[in-house]
């Protein structure tokens, strides 16, 4: 206990150090921190752990201290500060250690697999918000609550003065609804390439821009990007295309992508 009391006050001091535990696998080597010393300044003290089994290097972790609720938990207010432990390479969180009435738990972030009727829900959120902002995103957090990601200059409007809006359609689809700005964390998915690229054609025209699809895309949500940045969410129609108009925002935007080089990409 002495050598791990004075290993955090070097660190905390300001010294560039390494540590050396035994311990038989990578989170144990944190764990081993835990009671020891306060749980928010571990990432201070510890912010990368490298995990050495016969000679090579098995596993390398990063961690960091954020305000967010624990994976596996849902309402807001259950939010606390979190020690989230990454896998260095991918930054996928592998772990979270935070407190638990008394007691300082560690918890594996298991992947989280959404059920059929979470995303059929997800999908029908996001029809009819929709018709309130171009670019919407619906995650559910539970059967009976949903998270909305909206570009920021469509939440005070969603919302409603004193938030009448969004009861309004709490009332509507019997569910609890949280609104949150849209940005490039909650496209991670789609940006890693995790979901489903799709072939298209394009045709630029004097008034515009055409993407062609095959038949089995009519009538089907697709996610259009520009690099890794979302730019909207789009129905193919039921001819199998997409079409942008030159004096429309986005139809600008695709037809500047295009001519400096960028990629475009459609998934599904």
């Amino acid at each position: 206990t002495r050598d791990f009391k004075l290993f955090a006050e070097l660190r905390l001091s300001g010294v560039g150090m390494v540590g050396v535990v035994h311990a038989t696998n990578s989170v144990d080597a944190i764990q081993r921190f835990v009671g020891r010393i306060e749980l928010g300044v571990i990432p201070q003290i510890i912010d990368t752990v490298i995990f050495i089994k016969n000679g090579i290097v098995n596993k390398v972790l990063s961690l960091s201290m954020v305000v967010k609720v624990p994976s596996g938990m849902t309402e807001s207010d259950l939010a606390r500060p979190v020690v989230v432990v990454n896998d260095f390479e991918t930054q996928k969180a592998e772990y979270e250690l935070y407190s638990y009435g008394e007691e300082t738990v560690v918890v594996p972030v298991k992947g989280e697999q959404k059920s059929p009727s979470h995303e059929l829900a997800a999908r029908s959120i996001e029809e009819e918000f929709r018709k309130h902002s171009d670019n919407v995103k619906a995650e559910m957090a539970g059967d009976h609550k949903c998270i909305i990601y909206v570009p920021k200059k469509d939440i005070a409007q969603l919302i409603g003065k004193q938030g009448k809006n969004i009861e309004r359609f709490e009332k509507k689809l019997g569910i609890s609804i949280d609104v949150r700005e849209l940005d490039g964390k909650n496209i991670e998915s789609n940006s890693n390439g995790e979901g489903n690229e799709i072939e298209f054609t394009t045709k630029v025209s004097k008034n515009g821009i055409m993407f062609y699809f095959s038949g089995k895309m009519r009538g089907k949500d697709v996610d259009l990007y520009i690099e890794n940045e979302l730019l909207m969410t789009a129905k193919v129609g039921h001819g199998g295309n997409l079409k942008f108009h030159k004096r429309n925002k986005n139809g600008r935007k695709l037809l500047e992508a295009l001519d400096f080089g960028k990629r475009v990409r459609v998934m599904g």
